[in-house]
């Protein structure tokens, strides 16, 4: 046992600097559930945790690296949701699988609204939102959407002329989502639009002051996205 890993000088090292990030990550998402973005401070986190500021600094570089740390976790707990809400294929019917989709984005959505926001609004001015490591991150989640839009979406021929065409081929390709046709591509940019809409509104409490029940209005953007797929072409949808 005595030169296991963690045993060593340098196993406890890990797990004590582990440990220290992990105290930080939990006093930050407390400032963010309170404050939002704008109140991540490194020095009120030392302050809370009793140590300098300063010292901080060995563990996380500067605010925005703390704060791609929040923003990675948030986009990997945000997909194992979405996986977890929705029943692996063959199981159900696979409109049924985009049903559960659906209740399992607002479901996490509504429950860490903080986290939430942090994946889908501006954090801080200046902060870059789409650098490579978190455009890596929020692919976890995006492929969990292609792979149930998939069995829904009709084959056609890609060379429509929708004007998007080129681009969304160009997104698949970026992003190495494989096997992935720019139909396929638009339906999950137009679901997760509409989905993230719904999902915003709800957190803002738009749909209270309005006196509408939001999982209802849930339910029925599903049976809209479910009867009218994107198509790249012009004409009709297929039946």
């Amino acid at each position: 046992m005595a030169d296991s890993d963690e045993a060593t000088e340098g196993g406890i090292r890990r797990r004590f600097r582990s440990q220290i990030r992990g105290e930080v990550k939990e006093a930050a998402l407390r400032q963010l559930s309170e404050g939002g973005p704008q109140a991540l401070s490194i020095n009120a986190i030392a302050k809370e945790l009793g140590v300098s500021g300063p010292a901080l600094y060995r563990y996380f570089a500067s605010r925005d690296d703390l704060l791609t740390e929040l923003v990675t976790d948030a986009y990997h707990d945000f997909a194992v949701a979405l996986e977890a809400g929705t029943p692996p294929a063959g199981d159900v019917p696979p409109a049924d699988r985009l049903r559960a989709f659906a209740a399992a984005y607002r479901r996490w959505a509504t429950t860490e609204p903080h986290r939430y926001r942090l994946l889908f609004a501006a954090p801080l001015p200046g902060y870059d939102a789409q650098s490579e490591r978190l455009v890596n991150a929020s692919r976890e989640g995006m492929q969990v959407l292609l792979d149930v839009l998939a069995p829904l979406t009709p084959a056609g021929d890609e060379d429509g002329v929708h004007p998007l065409r080129g681009q969304l081929q160009q997104w698949s390709d970026s992003r190495e989502l494989p096997g992935i046709t720019p139909r396929l591509a638009l339906r999950a940019v137009t679901t997760w639009s509409r989905l993230h809409g719904l999902a915003s509104l709800e957190i803002e409490s738009n749909f209270a002051s309005m006196g509408l029940d939001p999982e209802l209005i849930f339910e029925a953007e599903v049976d809209a996205l479910l009867d009218s797929p994107a198509q790249l072409g012009r004409g009709e949808p297929p039946r």
